[in-house]
């Protein structure tokens, strides 16, 4: 078997990925464009690959194909439909992610909370240096619990959040943006009443055509002043210009994020011009990149490989 990997570089250079020699010649690219790509998979039967788009430009001249295994759960970069039709099989992978996304998720939260980026310029800047009492209370912060946290899209993610959320003591409410997820362990609420009566919102929806631009001015406008807004799901379910808007306009509370519309990030992004670090957190889309998530990813992959070729 010829193996080719795409975007290595996109799983990280501290994962070791010699076993998938185990079967047959492995050759690994950083990064490929997808003139690039249809050069190098022309004598592939496996590719792996993480953001190439898979489709008859990138794959036309791959006579040899059989699997595509997509490192992440989302597949919109397969043309389904290509696939079917050259008989070629393709894998992705979920649930990997669960535990680190939840966990960055209120990392970003407590971020914002407890106004840290503050405290610790506090100290840094020495400020905190012979003080003359010993607890400093420029910036009042809040308990999570007695809090009513709002969740928009109670899959894996949302509902390990929202497990995470009842143990520090909040009330959990959320709205099923597929209209298939439901739990009778909280409460489901329309998205109105979410946004107006949560103290955090967070987003662990795919994008879909009801989630894109869900996140817009009018629903900025409906929720607390106080509130906070996380986004863990995915970039285009935010109007990032609205959001700025809302941040400058002190519509919302702040806001920590960890996708973008596109990415990386764009000069035009409308995000750039909030420097206030206490009112808005962006990560570099690492809420799934933890040690073990990636590990498990990986080991996904390993045995999805050597299953196709046990058939």
């Amino acid at each position: 078997m010829n193996i080719v990997f795409l975007d290595r570089k996109s799983l990280g250079k501290d994962l070791d990925l010699e076993r998938f020699e185990d079967f047959g010649s492995v050759t690994m690219y950083d990064f490929s464009t997808v003139e690039e790509a249809r050069e190098r998979v022309k004598d592939a039967d496996i590719i792996i690959t993480n953001k190439v788009p898979m489709n008859e430009n990138s794959l036309k001249d791959a006579d040899h194909l059989k699997l595509i295994c997509v490192t992440a759960t989302g597949i919109n970069n397969l043309d389904l439909d290509y696939l079917d039709a050259h008989n070629i099989a393709w894998r992705n992978v979920a649930g990997y992610s669960t535990e680190t996304v939840a966990q960055h998720t209120f990392a970003l939260m407590f971020y914002l909370l407890e106004h840290l980026h503050y405290y610790d310029a506090y100290v840094k800047e020495e400020r905190y240096v012979n003080d003359k009492i010993f607890t400093h209370f420029d910036l009042p912060f809040h308990e999570l619990s007695g809090k009513t946290w709002g969740i928009i899209g109670l899959g894996a993610i949302g509902k390990r959040v929202a497990d995470l959320a009842s143990a520090f003591g909040a009330k959990v409410v959320y709205y099923s943006t597929s209209g298939k997820n439901h739990d009778l362990d909280y409460e489901e609420v329309d998205l109105d009443t979410l946004l107006a009566t949560s103290d955090i919102v967070s987003v662990h929806a795919p994008l879909t055509e009801n989630t894109t631009n869900l996140m817009d001015a009018a629903a900025f406008r409906k929720m607390k002043k106080s509130a906070l807004f996380i986004n863990v799901g995915r970039g285009a379910i935010v109007n990032e210009a609205d959001l700025a808007d809302a941040l400058e306009q002190e519509e919302i509370a702040g806001a920590g994020l960890d996708v973008l519309c596109e990415e990386p990030m764009v000069e035009a992004n409308p995000l750039r011009r909030i420097k206030d670090s206490n009112r808005l957190i962006i990560t570099p889309h690492i809420a799934w990149a933890s040690i073990e998530a990636r590990t498990r990813l990986m080991d996904i992959i390993y045995h999805q490989v050597e299953e196709f070729l046990q058939r």
